[in-house]
């Protein structure tokens, strides 16, 4: 009641206020998620439509509340007599406060001694026009520092002096970020945003990107990552500290690249979507050799022949592993990959056995009812791992769950030479990349009777790169959307009584799929836990070489998962491996799940 009212107040004090659309409140959790998000937005927003080697500026002052509106518009005049054109005021105006950004270019002494005249001009309006504060709610700063004392007065500008040297005396913590003699110590050490490469110059490295990346806090986060690329062009180009350029370029090698997991989730959390691991896939490119580039081309061209040969190795790895024993198995493949410095791949216990050649028998059959199965070159390889609950591989089981619901499976001609090509672009090989996704889109439009049939592909990464390189004239679906869409009403569903875990992999939530995995689950199972992490930190393949990168993904997985949970289900076979071996809980592909408590109806 006392809400409605005051929302009632509000808007009939506002009704005078010419808009662009009709005010609008709203109680709704989705909506008011979204405003919230918006308004979080405008700083960044704001850095991605200022000029290339501009940096964006925010700062927060206060006004008293009973002169705020004719402080906003002096604000508003001084950032058009200073042209700064594209800048934006928000806040909290309840309280008086007021945050504006502006972008700034600091590569001339002409733009230097604009900048400091207008911050000159903001501080004479702030506290001598208007008896503000300079810092509303954060902190001083390096550029606010060197107007403390005018904002204070000389007596209580010494007596914090005073203070600080008691407690620090030796001026360790944060010297000159909140006082400083130094008039001019906001036009020092000014700190650029060079040209560095247009996938990433609209970055303003606020760090809105920094929770949601796997690798933060164990090399560095996509802003870390930004920031150290532009250090290096920047040297680059001007020649200067070249040994400080090459070792930064010999550091970025592991901390930048290796251990990017190129997931795209940064994106997903920027307000302007920046992809860091675009950038990274397209450093990759750039650094790969003639050599590799044509090695990656004959993988690409002689596929069937790679992925036989995989199947064969993963048995034999298997094979010993029956011998050896999970304790005798680990420290002899330990042993040797320490050896090799590395180069050899890590074994863990859940690493799978090959998986045996998908036997394709064309099926004649009048069903107008076809789901064209599109098997990806990982689950072509990789068999089932110890500690599945079903002999039957994941290509099998697909099959069986498709036809359980009425459908005839049609396969692409040509199968076993196919790939979606994230196997090569991920690395940089983008020729490679391109090659095989185009040969598979044009199979699958055959296959599909020019787009007449759905096409499910059984990894949720893969079929993520297929709707970013292929047409969207055919219907693409991992196996969470077909079962929802196509199989589920063909299907009765029994749901198990007991307590399961499902992990939504990051081409799942680039999709908009989380929900639907969820959903799925838990009408499958009595209980769902759905632990709180991004990405795992698997990567395709990159688990096995650097393994600490899916540690750290998942460093705190085991603690999120009650005792009661057996089984784990997700969509990604590679992120199966490393969610099994981290948790404990063995995980694998939800068409498992779906299948053990359905019938045809």
């Amino acid at each position: 009641e006392t809400l409605s009212s005051q929302i009632s107040l509000i808007k009939k004090a506002i009704e005078v206020i010419p808009v662009e659309i009709p005010v609008h409140f709203t109680d709704i959790p989705a909506e008011y998620n979204l405003y919230w998000k918006i308004r979080k937005g405008l700083f960044p927003s704001v850095g991605a439509v200022r000029k290339t080697g501009t940096t964006v500026i925010i700062e927060d002052v206060a006004f008293p509340l009973h002169r705020l509106a004719e402080a906003t518009l002096d604000l508003q005049l001084l950032f058009k007599k200073y042209k700064y054109n594209e800048a934006v005021i928000f806040g909290h105006a309840l309280d008086g406060n007021l945050h504006f950004v502006f972008t700034q270019d600091f590569s001339t002494s002409e733009e230097i001694e604009r900048y400091e005249i207008f911050m000159q001009d903001v501080v004479n309006l702030v506290v001598k026009k208007y008896d503000g504060s300079l810092k509303a709610e954060h902190g001083t700063g390096r550029n606010m520092a060197p107007f403390v004392e005018l904002e204070w007065g000389a007596e209580a500008f010494e007596l914090m002096k005073q203070i600080k040297r008691i407690f620090d005396p030796e001026n360790l913590l944060n010297p000159g970020v909140i006082l400083n003699n130094n008039a001019k110590a906001h036009l020092k050490n000014l700190k650029p945003l060079p040209p560095a490469n247009e996938k990433v110059d609209k970055c303003i490295e606020c760090g809105f990107c920094e929770p949601s990346c796997v690798s933060a806090e164990l090399t560095l986060s996509p802003r870390q990552r930004i920031a150290v690329y532009r250090e290096i062009s920047r040297l680059k180009v001007s020649g200067e500290e070249p040994h400080t350029a090459a070792a930064l370029v010999n550091q970025f090698s592991y901390a930048g690249d290796e251990t990017c997991a190129t997931d795209g989730l940064c994106a997903i959390s920027c307000p302007v979507k920046i992809d860091t691991g675009k950038l990274v896939k397209e450093l990759r490119f750039q650094n790969i050799s003639a050599r590799q580039a044509k090695t990656a081309m004959w993988i690409a061209s002689h596929l069937e022949l790679v992925t036989s040969s995989a199947r064969n190795a993963l048995s034999l790895v298997n094979f010993f592993h029956t011998i050896l024993g999970t304790r005798l198995m680990k420290n002899i493949s330990g042993g040797m990959r320490k050896l090799s410095g590395n180069r050899i791949p890590l074994w863990t216990a859940p690493m799978p056995s090959g998986a045996k050649k998908i036997m394709v028998n064309p099926e004649i059959s009048d069903n107008p009812k076809k789901v064209v199965y599109f098997p990806s070159c990982i689950n072509r390889s990789m068999g089932i791992s110890k500690g599945y609950d079903s002999e039957v591989q994941l290509t099998d089981k697909m099959q069986q769950l498709i036809r359980k619901a009425g459908f005839d499976v049609i396969f692409p001609e040509g199968m076993n030479e196919l790939c979606c090509g994230m196997a090569f672009s991920s690395k940089g090989f983008k020729d490679a990349g391109l090659k095989k996704s185009k040969e598979l889109e044009d199979a699958l439009w055959i296959a599909s009777k020019q787009g007449s049939y759905p096409i499910v592909c059984d990894m949720s990464p893969c079929l993520y790169t297929m709707k970013e390189n292929m047409e969207p004239r055919i219907k693409l679906y991992e196996p969470v959307g077909l079962i929802m869409e196509y199989l589920l009403p063909n299907l009765e569903i029994t749901p198990l009584d007991e307590a399961i875990t499902v992990f939504p992999v990051c081409s799942m939530k680039k999709m908009g799929l989380e929900d639907q995995l969820i959903q799925l689950a838990e009408m499958c199972a009595s209980k769902v836990v759905v632990p709180e992490t991004n990405c795992c930190g698997f990567a395709g393949d990159r688990g096995f070489s650097y393994p600490e990168l899916n540690a750290h993904g998942l460093r705190d997985l085991k603690n999120q998962l009650p005792g009661s949970i057996k089984k784990g289900y997700s969509t990604s076979r590679t992120c199966e491996i490393g969610l099994t071996e981290n948790s404990g809980i063995t995980h694998q592909s939800i068409v498992y799940l779906v299948d053990k408590v359905s019938k045809s109806k």
